[in-house]
């Protein structure tokens, strides 16, 4: 029976907000009817009824069945699930991480601007920002994201379009202020938090304009899609969205499909990869091979209380500096078992690489110094196996490695 002390002006009491994890769960749910699974929409073209009903569809703004470059059902159930992950008015999906990181840059910059970009970012991400953008005159200054005030200092009143900013940053898990990000007045502040997660983070709450994220990574969660999204304000990514349809940067629905399903698990696969992750980073710091290892979870990390103000999770991800250098990274990689060497992250197996001659490979020797992409640098994505079984082969791996003290 209705509480007859409520009125239309006022409802009564509302439900509380529900958790991400529970978010994870119900979100994104939109073209799947009464399905639990997410359906898929393979289609690529959808007919209209008429010549009218065929311009509305031709001129409107991300209009689901029309054509699967503008828009797609099962690309827009992953999109909406995005966005309630993130706390955003909207999310817009892509065919690759690079494929976001692009189409945001190219959609709001030209030529003439200027954006502030950290310096620590992934190699991709930086030969995009030192060629193209060169290329077509977009001009970049590079900081050092952990240092305060530094982004505000680089920025250029009525020039600087764009902030960039990752964190945490790849390989060595460095760490930007959001809250100080947010604070610049004049650029709109892009945020790639690929390696936390939606439920590592939230920039958004921090007043960030834009977060970003290759959804192949930890979002999918099973090394068995290709994906990037932005979240935020709707306006904002329409307008994105209408240089995207001709970047063609198109996501898949397979690949939508299989990231939908990922974000189901998303909160038990990373609360269990984050446990394993502080465990292995705590072990290896004191291992005689081992002289530094980076994570935001460790209390050595120099910002470590950063990481606890503005994250919820510190991560599946970390970096550890072998004391024996190339040599004994060789001698690690070659003894790993359980471990598997691959350059991926996020997925439900554990991965071992060495940035230095595969990801960060296109930086040259002085970026790699200025970033610390050392060659006795390995990075570690921590996947579900059982933390003892890890370690057991981690130690194996270790033993004998040049240069233990």
């Amino acid at each position: 029976m209705p509480d007859p002390a409520a009125t239309p002006s006022d409802p009564g009491p509302q439900p509380a907000p529900r958790q991400p994890s529970t978010r994870a769960i119900t979100s994104g749910r939109g073209a799947s009817g009464r399905s639990l699974a997410p359906a898929l929409w393979a289609s690529s073209v959808w007919e209209s009824t008429d010549m009218t009903d065929a311009r509305r569809r031709a001129t409107g703004v991300r209009v689901d069945e029309f054509y699967s470059r503008y828009s797609n059902p099962t690309v827009r159930s992953f999109e909406d699930a995005m966005a309630e992950l993130e706390g955003a008015e909207a999310s817009l999906a892509f065919a690759s991480g690079m494929g976001a990181i692009s189409t945001v840059v190219l959609a709001l910059c030209s030529q003439g601007d200027h954006i502030v970009a950290q310096r620590n970012l992934y190699s991709a991400t930086l030969a995009f920002l030192q060629g193209p953008c060169a290329r077509f005159g977009i001009d970049v200054t590079f900081v050092d994201g952990t240092e305060p005030g530094a982004f505000a200092a680089a920025v250029q009143p009525g020039r600087t379009m764009l902030a960039l900013a990752e964190t945490p940053s790849n390989p060595r898990l460095a760490l930007v202020d959001l809250d100080e990000l947010a604070a610049l007045r004049g650029p709109i502040t892009v945020v790639d938090s690929t390696f936390a997660t939606p439920l590592g983070q939230q920039p958004l709450a921090h007043g960030i304009h834009l977060s970003l994220h290759s959804a192949t990574k930890g979002i999918a969660g099973h090394n068995d899609a290709t994906l990037g999204v932005v979240s935020g304000e709707r306006d904002l990514l329409d307008a994105i969205w209408a240089y995207g349809v001709l970047h063609g940067a198109t996501p898949s629905p397979f690949d939508a499909l299989n990231a939908l399903r990922g974000i189901r698990t998303l909160a038990v696969r990373t609360n269990h990869q984050n446990a394993t992750a502080l465990y292995l980073a705590e072990a290896l710091e004191r291992h005689p091979a081992v002289t530094a290892v980076h994570y935001p979870g460790l209390s050595s990390h120099p910002q470590h209380l950063l990481a606890k103000r503005q994250m919820r999770q510190f991560g599946t991800v970390f970096s550890l500096e072998l004391a024996g250098g190339l040599p004994a990274v060789e001698h690690v990689l070659e003894r790993v078992g359980l471990v598997r060497v691959a350059t991926s992250l996020g997925g439900p197996e554990t991965l071992i690489c060495h940035p230095c001659t595969t990801t960060h490979a296109s930086l040259t020797d002085r970026e790699a110094a200025e970033q610390g992409v050392t060659p006795g640098l390995l990075r570690v994505s921590v996947g579900l196996e059982d933390a003892a079984d890890l370690w057991a082969d981690l130690q194996a791996s270790l033993a004998g490695a040049p240069g233990a003290a």
